[in-house]
């Protein structure tokens, strides 16, 4: 694999989606700003809740989820925030509630709570941390084929490492972050394979 693969599908992108991009990141930041605003909480603390509740959920529903459990933790702490409904994984909730009960203010303290490379990975750039975000869409851009999330492999520390420099080196030639290319690729691969 190489960054040629992820390089092609950056180059599929239309001038929409090259904008989209750009700023998801920024915007997913903005997000966490807002809702750390309007609820009284660390703007750590709300990207940690955003990044925990991502697995296998929509972004849009990601977001809804996390408002609402940042509300009914507010409004009634820990027991009300796990009673909140949303769409990932109990473990995930449990790490979201979690940071919100650590009154984290640290991006170290809430990695350390969020464990999981892809987890990390996403919560440095929505923070605006220089990293990329390795799941398995990037799996799927980066071998140049279409895999399925239940036939992505395990991506264990030197595979992540070495996708990492591929996404990298595709974002050098580019004249993007890392983190741009991978937002964009993963636009373009939603239109592309998703009908999204």
């Amino acid at each position: 694999m190489t960054a040629s693969h992820i390089l092609a599908t950056y180059q599929l992108a239309t001038a929409a989606e090259l904008v989209h991009g750009e700023t998801w990141y920024p915007a997913a930041h903005k997000v966490a700003k807002q809702l750390a605003k309007t609820y009284g909480v660390h703007e750590a603390e709300a990207a940690g809740v955003i990044a925990a509740l991502s697995p296998r959920n929509k972004w849009e529903r990601n977001l809804q989820d996390a408002e609402s459990l940042i509300a009914a933790y507010v409004a009634g702490g820990a027991e009300a925030a796990m009673l909140t409904k949303v769409c990932t994984f109990t473990g995930n909730k449990a790490k979201a509630v979690k940071i919100l009960e650590a009154g984290v203010l640290t991006d170290a303290d809430v990695l350390a709570i969020l464990s999981g490379p892809k987890l990390k990975e996403f919560y440095n750039c929505i923070r605006g941390i220089s990293d990329v975000c390795i799941d398995g869409h990037a799996y799927s851009i980066w071998t140049g084929g279409r895999v399925t999330l239940a036939d992505v492999p395990r991506i264990g520390v030197k595979l992540r490492k070495e996708i990492k420099a591929d996404y990298a080196a595709a974002a050098a030639k580019a004249g993007v972050a890392p983190s741009v290319m991978q937002a964009t690729t993963w636009v373009v691969w939603r239109r592309i394979h998703l009908g999204a």
